[in-house]
């Protein structure tokens, strides 16, 4: 605990200094960040590879490729982001001027997870050094290897006052939560989620959570279904289905709830040739214990396709499960794995009654023909983001904010929105010195019907 208070008045003392207050130096710091990733390149794609068998290509595509698009948007507007904004004055206060003040927060703490252990841990701390932050980054035990190069290259590059790197033990984790940070950014577990805000509301400290839940993937009569087949394949099985955004489970028309399945099945045999157990494009379970919860979901269930396991390798094929009952645990709780419940429908509004009825997602995937019913629902049923005729990529783009709501979190980030979120904005009214109406001050005497008028 002693440790870790000193961390974070050396990072307050740095804030204070105004150092990270001028553009000019957040990009700088942003140009050498961008410079390390591509220099540690090699040896963060082969520590996602030992920690999870991502293959190089899916290491790259699904995390560092996406943070130098954070850095390129970031790079690129900036300077907008950070210039004061002015908005006119209130009529009852002629002659004012208002303006906004973009005021970085202080020292914040990024908690990351295990499961894209480069990309969650570097996207929040490239929107803190935008906004002008320092940083305290709480690596993730999960991915040990990641882990041990993160801290290596952040050491490397930038001094513990400015970013600094701990491990995310739970000891650490409880430590640092009691400490009175000026933004704490998390991304986990809603469970985990509690423990984040009700530690934070110890200092009254603002919090982002990104967490996940059930995101519900419906697939209408009128799609797609090869393309749908094809998508929904490659978005649940990203990262072996470890994916807070990953599709949860399928709400398909009954009329080609049956097809659908033949055809993700032959799309798996397509994507996956020599099979999933074996393919070295296709990552494994983080570790034994999620791997035999896993295992523990699919019990009792119908297996319309897939089921095949190898514990050796922790590798688990696409398994696709025939309307598991809504009280079963591989619906009560989210799967995070690649199992994929498939459920029929008959009338659209039973398939969103059954999404509405648990706890609101972080992601929801419509596929249909049909643009116009898809604005209406995407209008009407409440998630944090998603996609429409595709899965998971909605998180690819810098310029949409992304983030969840109710039990999937709270706040946002990516581009603009992850500038915000670690930036405060002070407001001022500017008066005239040259002009002072009289009609606030007393006596009031016939005044009221004037200043009635005047603040209609």
């Amino acid at each position: 605990m002693e440790e870790f208070e000193r961390l974070l008045k050396k990072q307050q003392g740095f804030f204070r200094s105004g150092r990270t207050f001028p553009t000019e130096f957040r990009l700088e710091q942003l140009d050498r960040l961008s410079a390390m990733l591509r220099a540690w390149e090699p040896h963060l794609l082969a520590a996602l590879n030992e920690d999870l068998g991502k293959s190089m290509f899916e290491g790259y595509a699904a995390e560092l490729g996406l943070l130098h698009g954070e850095i390129g948007e970031a790079r690129r507007h900036l300077k907008s982001w950070a210039r004061p904004k002015r908005v006119p004055g209130p009529m009852h206060q002629f002659p004012s001027a208002g303006r906004r003040y973009p005021e970085p927060k202080g020292a914040v703490l990024i908690v990351s997870p295990w499961n894209y252990p480069v990309q969650l841990t570097l996207a929040p701390l490239i929107s803190a050094m935008a906004a002008g932050c320092c940083a305290v980054l709480s690596l993730p035990p999960d991915a040990p290897a990641v882990s041990r190069v993160l801290g290596d290259m952040l050491r490397e590059g930038f001094p513990e006052e400015y970013i600094a790197a701990r491990m995310g033990t739970i000891e650490n984790n409880t430590a640092l939560f009691a400490l009175p940070f000026d933004h704490i950014f998390f991304t986990g577990s809603p469970r985990v989620g509690k423990i984040v805000m009700a530690a934070a509301a110890q200092n009254l400290t603002p919090v982002t959570l990104e967490l996940g839940g059930k995101s519900p993937c419906i697939v209408e009569e009128s799609a797609d279904l090869a393309l749908a087949a094809r998508r929904i394949v490659w978005g649940k099985c990203l990262n072996a289905g470890q994916t807070c955004v990953a599709p949860d489970y399928l709400l398909v028309q009954e009329s080609v709830k049956a097809e659908l399945a033949a055809r993700i099945a032959e799309e798996v045999r397509r994507q996956y040739p020599g099979g999933m157990l074996k393919s070295p494009d296709y990552p494994r379970i983080v570790s034994d214990r999620h791997f035999a919860r896993l295992c523990g979901l699919m019990e009792g269930q119908r297996i319309m396709a897939g089921g095949g396991t190898d514990p050796d390798t922790r590798r688990m094929e696409l398994t696709l499960l025939d309307a598991p009952d809504f009280q079963s645990p591989v619906m009560r709780e989210e799967i995070f794995g690649p199992l994929l419940p498939v459920i029929g429908w008959r009338r659209l509004e039973d398939a969103l009654a059954m999404a509405a009825a648990l706890p609101k997602p972080l992601a929801f995937y419509l596929f249909t023909g049909n643009r116009k019913k898809a604005r209406y629902i995407f209008s009407r049923f409440s998630f944090g983001g998603g996609c429409l005729n595709d899965t998971v990529v909605h998180l690819t783009s810098p310029k949409l904010p992304f983030g969840g709501i109710g039990n999937s979190g709270m706040g946002s980030c990516h581009g603009k929105a992850g500038f915000e979120t670690f930036t405060h904005w002070k407001s001022v009214l500017e008066r005239s010195d040259k002009l002072d109406i009289p009609v606030r001050y007393p006596p009031y005497g016939e005044k009221f019907s004037l200043i009635k008028k005047i603040m209609r």
